[in-house]
């Protein structure tokens, strides 16, 4: 559970092992045993840490709900961030934003 919300979270991130683990302060070896749920009782200081750099609570890590909420966003967490990444001009948000006024419109026509 802890580890499942972790990895997702640090995936949504788009950070790597290593750059969770360095940016947390723990050893790669620690964390991944923690995401694949080989170390059942992680200490609080290092979840703590973890937390931080996730930009999360603690209790959402620890939440057996979250690992749900988080695949259900995942799609679109993924969808926004390669937007980010390739929109990079104001011509080209236009193109985004007329195809989904165009989607709108169809399904508001479907609905008729």
């Amino acid at each position: 559970m802890i580890g499942k919300n972790i990895i997702q979270l640090r995936k949504q991130k788009g950070l790597t092992l290593s750059e969770l683990a360095e940016k947390a302060g723990v050893s790669k070896s620690y964390l991944s045993n923690i995401e694949r749920n080989l170390k059942h009782n992680p200490s609080i200081h290092v979840m703590e840490k973890i937390s931080f750099v996730l930009g999360v609570e603690l209790k959402f890590l620890l939440d057996e709900s979250s690992s749900d909420r988080l695949s259900e966003n995942y799609k679109f967490n993924q969808f926004w961030n390669e937007l980010k990444e390739n929109v990079t001009t104001e011509d080209e948000l236009r193109e985004y934003q007329l195809v989904l006024e165009f989607m709108k419109w169809r399904r508001k026509q479907k609905e008729l």
